[in-house]
């Protein structure tokens, strides 16, 4: 873990969020700025600066148990469907750079996405 990542402070406790699940090795909290009416993040406990780091440093249990998790808690919360996101660098709208998957839905989706 990071000592100055926001998420990484959030997955420790240091800032606070409306947690939705946690596991060992993984986080869903409520998005503080939501874009559909369900908006979950999805962290994992490893510090990884997005989806291709977090590939390559990971394990794939690690990576298997991320994406079971976003599943998990979209599919509960959700029943008529979501969308898994992984925003990836300045062109894919990365903000914060901790990975994070994000768990959207309530609504429908729209295509193309951006």
């Amino acid at each position: 873990m990071s000592a100055d990542c926001l998420f990484c402070k959030i997955y420790r406790g240091e800032i606070p969020a409306r947690e939705i699940e946690r596991t060992p090795d993984g986080l869903v909290f409520a998005d503080l700025n939501p874009q559909a009416p369900t908006h979950f993040l999805v962290i994992p406990k490893r510090h990884a600066e997005n989806l291709s780091a977090f590939a390559t440093e990971a394990t794939s249990a690690e990576v298997g148990d991320l994406f079971a998790l976003a599943a998990k808690v979209g599919a509960s919360h959700c029943p008529d469907g979501y969308r898994v996101v992984s925003n990836i660098g300045t062109d894919g709208g990365q903000t914060v750079h901790h990975l994070h998957l994000h768990v959207l839905g309530g609504r429908h989706m729209a295509w193309p996405p951006g």
